[in-house]
């Protein structure tokens, strides 16, 4: 995905855990934040406590979804990622992709991989990897007090 391009539609997937949402219920009132991980990536787990720190102070004011993109055959098991969740305490919806069609349609390749996108839908910022998390939360700053102010 290119910056300023509009959140793909989500498609179908293997399972939904916690609670399923649509693009539209992502798009309107609060910017969305979509972050890609994996129950196989050392990394992405180090990150969800900062990605539940997100949700957790960002409430009212951020919409926040969890991408399971399974690396191996061993990811694929649905009960495997349901434990990481909980163990992790991951309690927003989380789409499971074993079919590979929402990181397709996003064009990702990594985990952890985050897109930050605006109210209207638009990818504001993208970025993969880690230990850039305090770039991550300053654009999720900016993009919320941009909401507030009506920029977009």
């Amino acid at each position: 995905m290119r910056i300023r391009e509009k959140m793909p539609a989500i498609p179908g997937a293997a399972t939904w855990i916690n609670h399923e949402v649509s693009r539209e219920e992502l798009i309107g009132e609060k910017p969305t934040l979509v972050h890609f991980w994996s129950v196989s990536c050392d990394i992405c787990k180090e990150a969800l406590p900062v990605i539940n720190g997100f949700r957790d102070a960002f409430k009212n004011k951020l919409n926040l979804l969890a991408v399971h993109l399974p690396l191996s055959e061993e990811d694929l098991d649905i009960e495997q990622v349901k434990v990481i969740a909980k163990r992790y305490n991951i309690t927003q919806p989380i789409f499971v992709d074993n079919r590979h069609q929402l990181t397709d349609a996003f064009a990702n390749e990594y985990v952890p991989a985050y897109y930050l996108f605006d109210t209207e839908g638009r990818l504001r910022h993208y970025q993969a990897g880690e230990h850039r998390l305090k770039r991550l939360e300053k654009r999720v700053h900016r993009i919320l007090e941009e909401n507030k102010n009506g920029l977009f």
